[in-house]
């Protein structure tokens, strides 16, 4: 038999095991015989540091990784721009499919309530995403610079261009179909337990161009999960679109309806219920709560139509109609006694001039924040 060596775990010392034949064994036997023992070898790791492995950076936002967005994603054209960050129109590279990536600037995030606002938007997003009329969202991103968050890309236009655009076509039957979609989003998120918080009409886009194109809410930023016998008492949302108890500092989930209301009404005299040059003005307004449906086009417009306006714009809020029994409404439901003859071309007109004033409006809030 030749000779064999053991190499034993953690050494590179090998220990001779004897093999000599039975002539030999008489020779060896009064010899020592060293017991095959284990000798740890020093390496060259024990004389220098071990470098550890890099950690990810972790953002401060979401809590993951870092994520570089241009690996995933193709970042195309500038589709609005808000005051937190910029919408653009992406493409996802693995799949070539269009969304919508709103990029919001980590130097706009500066306190720690914009970061929790900011989180608490992704997480409503992530639990209302795949429900009727509300945008779907795909994924939140981070890198040192944006929060990412990517969207279904609406590519339709806002609401009342698309109103404009029917020319003489636009019906009360067509203000119900819009209508019912934007009462949906409120029946929905509060089913879901959530206070939107912001309705109005330049949160809702078109889907696609189609004469049948659904609506899809976009903007959750002020919305809350409903928290069960809280009150609510910050003053939020757009002030044609304020219900009175926001006023009032004491508030729950039926200020949507009243948004959901106030815009009703635009959408079939072309103006809000209540005017004046001012926000306060405005504020005061609301706090009369008088409905004006004297003027022109009112005395054209059905009872039914006015019926469930002054429904969802009662002032006291425990009285007002609920989403869900406003989507019951003879006027509202699908099928139902909405008029498909064409409302006075004036309603267009004023929506028109309506949208206009607000963008100005929009531009010169802008300019007091710089």
């Amino acid at each position: 038999m030749g000779s064999c060596c053991s190499c034993f775990p953690g050494s590179s010392v090998e220990i001779p095991i004897s093999s000599a034949s039975d002539s030999s064994r008489d020779h060896h036997r009064h010899q020592f015989h060293p017991i095959p023992i284990f000798v740890p070898m020093e390496s060259s790791e024990q004389h220098s540091p071990v470098e550890p492995t890099p950690q990810p950076e972790i953002g401060q936002i979401l809590g993951k990784p870092y994520v570089d967005i241009t690996t995933l994603y193709a970042l195309d054209k500038e589709l609005g721009r808000g005051h937190f960050g910029v919408t653009y129109l992406c493409t996802e590279k693995a799949t070539g499919l269009k969304y919508a990536c709103k990029s919001i600037s980590r130097r706009k995030l500066v306190t720690k309530k914009d970061i929790e606002d900011v989180r608490r938007e992704i997480s409503i997003m992530q639990h209302l995403s795949g429900q009727p009329n509300i945008v779907e969202f795909k994924g939140a991103y981070e890198d040192r610079r944006h929060l990412h968050l990517v969207m279904e890309l609406c590519c339709g236009g806002e609401l009342f261009d698309r109103i404009d655009a029917k020319g003489g076509g636009y019906s009360e039957k067509e203000a119900a179909r819009i209508g019912r979609q934007i009462v949906n989003v409120v029946h929905v998120c509060h089913f879901m337990g959530v206070i939107h918080r912001d309705l109005k009409p330049e949160n809702f886009l078109m889907v696609n161009k189609d004469d049948d194109s659904p609506l899809k809410a976009i903007d959750f930023g002020l919305s809350v999960f409903i928290e069960e016998g809280k009150i609510y008492t910050e003053i939020v949302g757009s002030a044609y679109y304020v219900a009175p108890e926001v006023l009032g500092k004491r508030y729950g989930k039926e200020i949507d309806v009243w948004s959901a209301g106030v815009i009703l009404y635009i959408l079939l005299c072309g103006f809000p219920p209540f005017w004046a040059e001012t926000e306060k003005g405005i504020f005061d307004q609301i706090r009369m709560g008088h409905l004006d449906f004297e003027s022109s086009p009112w005395p054209s417009i059905s009872d039914g139509a006015k019926d469930l306006i002054r429904k969802m714009l009662t002032m006291d809020p425990k009285k007002r109609i609920t989403a869900a029994q406003a989507l019951e409404h003879p006027w509202l439901k699908e099928g139902g006694e909405a008029s498909d003859t064409p409302i006075n071309s004036v309603v267009q007109i004023r929506m028109k001039q309506f949208r206009a004033m607000n963008k100005l409006k929009r531009l010169a809030l802008k300019v007091q924040q710089i």
